[in-house]
């Protein structure tokens, strides 16, 4: 199959939907079909790179982009009008156009979709709504004009991939008794065995922390939607019986600062560390090296670094929250605490990760469990998952 594949964004940022894209760019390609992957200029002075995914450089059309402060230096977004990118795409002739977002990239997806008379299919990787808070005053509006927007939007897609069941049951109920696009589960994959082939990184020596620290580490952006706030006072309340723990934060984003502040405030500036941006790989390893995953965001679509913690093999401790329990199984290889009430979801999350902590056999057992069975969310079979869709929308227009 021919499939050209839109993103609104992409590498050299980092973030769940520059990997998911690229996995499935690269994994399509290793299957044998051919791909061009539409997507922002990464802008002059930037190299896209790769963040690891397995499979073949993708052809890329670039679309013309720019940067909107106060978004990260390698974040651009694409311009939505006639470019060459846009006639390389129409020229491709795909067999199936597959969009990443509803937005500029995925209203340019649709033209080129209906330019080729092939079906639009749409990965619904973000909830929306809950980045409303950096819009200050317009977040009510904001939000709304999403819903509607996404409502729409969906209507017109032959098919919508969610990476959780909550998600495809939100939509699917969303979508209610109008003509409904094919709504599938499919997470989105990791590198399984390249995370497990990673070697250890040294969270203790890059924090100035004793050897044999007992490290909570958390992977991903640092910003308010991810609920760091709710991971620190989770460790405070883990710390108070067990000083041999430490809390890492592995990325970056605008909430570094904060997250420092309330460490100080707390009394465990010492004992909380927050990185800034890595590499993938790098960041990976120190994951890897590390004790126990925690996990309190409340905005998920399916939380891919909770996947890539298992890969890891490490437990994972979270709060009960969308995406994530189509990932965590509780007892097995992780534990959920329920979300609600809020005001005492840290006190939740502190107790059930200072009670693993400090339970070296049954973190063991599950760090193995978390290893074994990481294979679910092998990214070659979830893309194979993504191809199988494709063929069930062709065979149906013939």
């Amino acid at each position: 199959m021919r499939v050209a594949i839109f993103g609104e964004s992409y590498l050299p940022h980092l973030s769940g939907v520059t990997v998911s894209t690229e996995t499935l760019a690269r994994g399509l390609g290793a299957l044998g079909h051919q791909v061009l992957l539409v997507v922002p200029n990464p802008g002059s002075g930037f190299d896209p790179g790769t963040a690891g995914a397995p499979g073949p450089d993708p052809e890329i059309a670039w679309l013309p982009s720019y940067h909107l402060p106060p978004a990260p230096p390698g974040y651009r977004m694409p311009v939505p009008l006639p470019s060459a990118a846009l006639r390389r795409a129409v020229a491709f002739a795909p067999d199936v156009v597959h969009a990443n977002s509803p937005f500029a990239s995925g209203i340019m997806a649709r033209a080129v979709a209906r330019r080729a008379g092939a079906p639009l299919v749409f990965t619904h990787h973000t909830r929306f709504a809950d980045y409303g808070h950096y819009l200050g005053p317009l977040a009510g509006v904001s939000s709304r004009m999403a819903d509607a927007w996404l409502n729409a939007w969906w209507a017109g897609c032959a098919a919508i991939v969610a990476p959780s069941e909550d998600l495809a049951a939100e939509i699917r109920a969303a979508l209610g008794s109008r003509r409904r696009p094919l709504v599938r589960m499919i997470p989105t994959g990791v590198d399984v065995a390249g995370i497990a082939a990673l070697p250890e990184g040294h969270p203790r020596r890059l924090a100035g922390w004793p050897h044999d620290s007992i490290v909570l580490v958390s992977l991903g952006r640092v910003a308010r939607e991810k609920s760091p706030e709710v991971l620190v006072d989770a460790f405070v309340r883990a710390a108070r019986r067990r000083p041999r723990l430490r809390m890492l934060f592995v990325g970056g984003g605008p909430a570094e600062d904060p997250v420092r502040v309330h460490a100080v405030e707390a009394r465990v500036s010492g004992r909380v560390h927050v990185t800034g941006p890595l590499p993938r790989d790098q960041a990976l390893s120190l994951v890897k090296a590390s004790d126990l995953f925690v996990f309190a965001s409340q905005t998920e679509t399916q939380g891919l670094v909770l996947a890539e913690a298992l890969a890891a093999g490490l437990p994972v401790v979270a709060v009960a929250g969308p995406g994530v329990g189509s990932t965590i199984r509780p007892g097995i290889d992780g534990e959920l605490v329920p979300a609600e009430p809020a005001a005492t979801r840290a006190e939740r999350l502190g107790v059930a990760a200072g009670a693993l902590a400090g339970d070296r056999r049954r973190r063991e057992r599950m760090a193995a469990q978390a290893r074994e069975g990481a294979a679910r969310f092998d990214a070659p079979t979830r893309v194979a998952e993504v191809a199988g869709l494709y063929r069930e929308l062709l065979a149906g227009r013939q």
